[in-house]
């Protein structure tokens, strides 16, 4: 199994290599960092924008091929450069996966945990009022735009639950806290829980309506397996039966859908991150874009790249925790 593992780490590495090169071309090929300088009023000499330039490894009039070598020399030693903006990339990145793990991170456990139980519920009581209903919950949610989705959530909280509700219980739909906030350590602690709730909810309400259709369809196709008439046959309860060997089996082909969906979550959210004001990687990318940030947008691809990397060991692990085959091979 380790074996296995290494190898598949090796490979994931390669990979990431891969999409390290193509994500920087393609990021230093088709931006233009020389706009930010030459539109603004009054415009800099072209001496000193070419200078600036290649002090942030942006000057488009360098090889392509020389920056390339230049970024990823630095980038191998630890050195991401600077943003646009001329700040340390690594210290606003750290801050920023702070941000979108903090945000993302949670709602991706509750979405995974609760969807598995409403696709489990589902398949079991099929056909019922229960199912039924999930379903046709499930389908809206799914078809709502998650801009619009947040959107609602945020007018509905903003005038129904503050309206009706003490103003202790106030919940926040803008930014990660507030700002100069008085108080000790646990007056902090609920400002920041009161600010995450709702963006998290949005996040939430997503991940069930995926997981529960995903695990619903898995767990109809193991209900009716060889198996699992054996075991009742030998004298388990049926309900036993269903969570010892039924959910088991049902939850392997689901490993690497709930792996891989959490590593692409932490730089998909970005509607949920714009709308209520949370400064994660999503939100970061789209800005680099907008602003012709190589560095930046490299790097977010890179990190990106690496946690689809640690996405495929954890499904890995997963598969091999569920099923004994893949142990014993």
């Amino acid at each position: 199994m380790l074996k296995f593992l290494l190898r598949r780490f090796a490979n994931y590495l390669v990979l990431v290599g891969l999409a390290a090169c193509l994500g920087y071309f393609l990021a230093a090929s088709s931006l233009n960092p020389r706009s930010n300088y030459e539109l603004r009023n009054p415009r800099p000499s072209q001496e000193s924008i070419d200078a600036k330039l290649n002090e942030l490894n942006l000057n488009d009039r360098t090889p392509l091929v020389e920056r390339f070598t230049r970024w990823a020399t630095h980038f191998v030693k630890g050195d991401m450069g600077k943003t646009i903006q001329e700040r340390p990339l690594w210290e606003e990145m750290k801050r920023r996966m702070g941000v979108s793990l903090r945000l993302l991170g949670l709602g991706a456990m509750i979405g995974a945990i609760a969807g598995v139980t409403l696709g489990v519920l589902g398949a079991v009581k099929q056909y019922s009022w229960f199912d039924h209903g999930t379903t046709a919950w499930s389908f809206v949610i799914l078809a709502t735009p998650v801009f619009l989705l947040a959107q609602l959530l945020k007018y509905a909280g903003t005038h129904y639950w503050n309206a009706y509700v003490p103003s202790g219980l106030d919940l926040f739909f803008v930014g990660e806290y507030t700002p100069n906030l008085g108080g000790g350590f646990f007056e902090g602690l609920r400002d920041r829980l009161n600010h995450l709730i709702v963006p998290t909810l949005g996040i939430v309400l997503g991940q069930i309506a995926f997981y529960s259709r995903y695990q619903r369809n898995s767990f109809l196709d193991v209900m009716g397996a060889d198996f699992l008439r054996t075991a009742q046959a030998k004298g388990l309860r049926r309900r036993t039966a269903l969570i010892k060997h039924g959910l088991r089996t049902a939850l392997i082909p689901m490993a690497t859908f709930f792996a891989y969906s959490f590593g692409l979550l932490l730089t998909g959210a970005t509607f949920t991150e714009k709308i209520f004001a949370w400064h994660g990687m999503g939100e970061w990318f789209i800005d680099a874009v907008n602003t012709n940030d190589v560095n930046v947008v490299a790097a977010v691809i890179v990190f990106n790249a690496v946690l689809v990397l640690i996405a495929g060991l954890i499904a890995d692990v997963l598969y091999a925790a569920l099923d004994p085959r893949v142990r014993i091979r």
